[in-house]
């Protein structure tokens, strides 16, 4: 595992805390450019009740504004866990030059566990895509977060 991938996803775990202390389910996303963060984010879905906040996404936007286009190309997205089939739209559609992900997403991944939608040749663009980079770590934020969930769903029912 490259040096640079594991300070980066580490980056990319401070935004899911992020997300956990406001009660969003805790994913992050940094995009790095020339070895440098030029965008960082958090899930926002429920606090701005909007569908479509997913940390990859509003990393994109974000690096968007910072690089002043809509391409990122020989950007590196890292992200805690594998992004679904939105954020993987997005993220060919930005051109993003390689993804890099902590977790699987058995219910939703769109980077090689349902479905690849990244390096699908029939696109206009495929990105590199690396796996599993501090997986331990960024699964059990998750787990923990639904746990605790689950914990305070029952508790409030009884």
């Amino acid at each position: 595992m490259k040096e640079q991938d594991l300070f980066f996803m580490k980056i990319a775990i401070e935004e899911a805390k992020k997300a956990e202390e406001i009660g969003e389910v805790p994913i992050g996303a940094v995009i790095v450019m020339n070895n440098q963060v030029i965008a960082k984010a958090h899930n926002k879905r429920e606090t701005s009740q909007n569908a479509v906040a997913h940390a990859e996404v509003l990393a994109i936007q974000e690096a968007c504004r910072n690089v002043g286009s809509w391409r990122l190309e020989g950007a590196t997205l890292y992200v805690t866990l594998e992004p679904c089939a939105m954020c993987s739209g997005a993220i060919v559609l930005s051109r993003i030059e390689r993804v890099v992900y902590g977790a699987k997403d058995p219910k939703g991944g769109c980077a090689g566990t349902l479905m690849n939608l990244l390096t699908e040749d029939r696109f206009n663009h495929q990105c590199d895509v690396t796996a599993g980079v501090l997986e331990q770590e960024c699964g059990a934020i998750l787990t923990d977060f639904f746990r605790k969930l689950r914990e305070e769903k029952k508790k409030n029912k009884g």
